[in-house]
């Protein structure tokens, strides 16, 4: 059996902004995303001799068009890494981008490299629909044993809504909240750190001229949250999954696209390179729940994480849970008891945005800035529910 051999650190973290679905980014390839994060990770650690990087492991959850072809080895190559440097991408849905970084820190575990990184990328503009440009599910999904995994998200949070009572006037209360966090994030310069603002060129026909002309805007700031979200807004909105249902387009997650880059080293690179670590990673799980409750996966990972590293629930100080759906999220809140004022601070996905694969390196920076500001911040989590019955945990130690 292997053993730990050495323990793993973040010494940079950073992301894009995250755009709307069709927003800033809409001509904006995944890639590029990728590249930029990936180029901006390494050079924050300066004289890093980037061929000791082990391996570039990226999240994402729909690997084809745009973000096929191996996008970790295409979005590497594009930053400029050497090409000795390897790189692997990995889909676990909605965990794809954490369990990048726990797969690349695991390396590191292990003693199989000394450097690595774990990132995540995702255009939802470029994907044509949630399941993909081709839609190809097997007939057995739609057998009575298996029609829980054709299930859309959206009916799965509503069965979660009813099975643990979540009420639509307490699934928009923590929607218009979330909104009212990241608001307050934004306009107090906290995202500053971890972002890394993105230049999108764009080349637009001049009819009048017959010229191509290049227009360039920079993008600093996540698109997603709306001034003005409140409880009495987000009650104007109609059910989308179900007529007489709780879940509507405001209390659910956005559709959005972003990347994000977590560069990992182990003590002994951490002292040669002379960087300053921003979290140790303590432990990571991953549980399978029903698919026709897929939101409470947290519900059986967050114990498990907790198990693995040697930390209560308690002692967690800081829980990025994404906000996948409202009713998902109160539900975990609820049956964990999980407090609510250490649970998404700055926000969540309902205002942030959730690029699917991207998501868990995105909200892993956010955790590790966390770190920075509050040095009463032990103990965080990045934690989320995972299409077709699965729940993931990672933990983090500020040092």
């Amino acid at each position: 059996m292997s053993k730990i051999v050495q323990d793993a650190y973040i010494v940079a973290a950073t992301r894009t902004p995250v755009a709307r679905r069709k927003g800033a980014f809409a001509n904006v390839r995944p890639d590029d995303m990728l590249a930029h994060v990936l180029r901006l990770a390494v050079a924050a650690a300066p004289g890093l001799d980037a061929r000791e990087i082990g391996d570039v492991v990226v999240g994402c959850a729909m690997p084809e068009a745009e973000q096929g072809m191996n996008v970790a080895r295409i979005g590497a190559l594009l930053a400029g890494l050497p090409a000795s440097v390897p790189a692997i991408t990995v889909n676990r849905f909605c965990a794809s981008g954490l369990n990048a970084v726990a797969m690349a820190a695991d390396r590191i575990r292990l003693g199989e490299c000394e450097v690595a990184i774990g990132a995540g990328t995702e255009s939802m503009t470029a994907m044509a629909q949630m399941v993909g440009n081709k839609v190809a599910a097997n007939p057995a999904f739609f057998n009575d044993a298996n029609r829980a995994i054709a299930f859309g998200m959206g009916i799965t949070a509503e069965n979660v809504a009813a099975r643990w009572q979540v009420s639509r006037e307490q699934q928009d209360g923590f929607a218009a909240e979330s909104h009212r966090r990241a608001l307050a994030a934004i306009a107090g310069g906290r995202f500053k750190a971890e972002i890394s603002p993105y230049e999108v060129r764009e080349h637009l026909p001049d009819l009048a001229s017959g010229n191509v002309r290049i227009r360039q805007r920079m993008v600093e700031n996540d698109e997603g949250p709306r001034p003005g979200t409140t409880l009495e807004s987000l009650a104007k909105l109609k059910p989308v999954f179900a007529t007489k249902g709780s879940v509507t387009a405001g209390n659910a997650s956005q559709m959005s696209d972003g990347a994000a880059a977590v560069l990992l080293m182990s003590e002994a690179a951490v002292k040669r390179y002379n960087v300053k670590p921003l979290a140790r990673f303590v432990s990571y799980a991953v549980v399978g729940v029903p698919p026709e409750i897929m939101g409470i996966g947290p519900i059986e990972a967050i114990p498990r994480a907790c198990k693995l590293g040697g930390v209560t629930k308690e002692q967690l100080d800081w829980i990025e849970l994404n906000e996948a759906f409202a009713a998902q999220s109160l539900a975990v809140m609820k049956e964990l008891d999980l407090d609510p004022a250490r649970v998404n601070p700055l926000g969540g996905a309902i205002a942030l945005g959730h690029p699917l694969g991207a998501t868990g390196a995105i909200r892993t920076a956010t955790l590790a800035h966390a770190f920075q500001r509050d040095a009463a911040l032990k103990y965080g989590m990045v934690t989320m529910c995972v299409g077709t019955g699965m729940g993931a945990a990672g933990i983090f130690e500020r040092v």
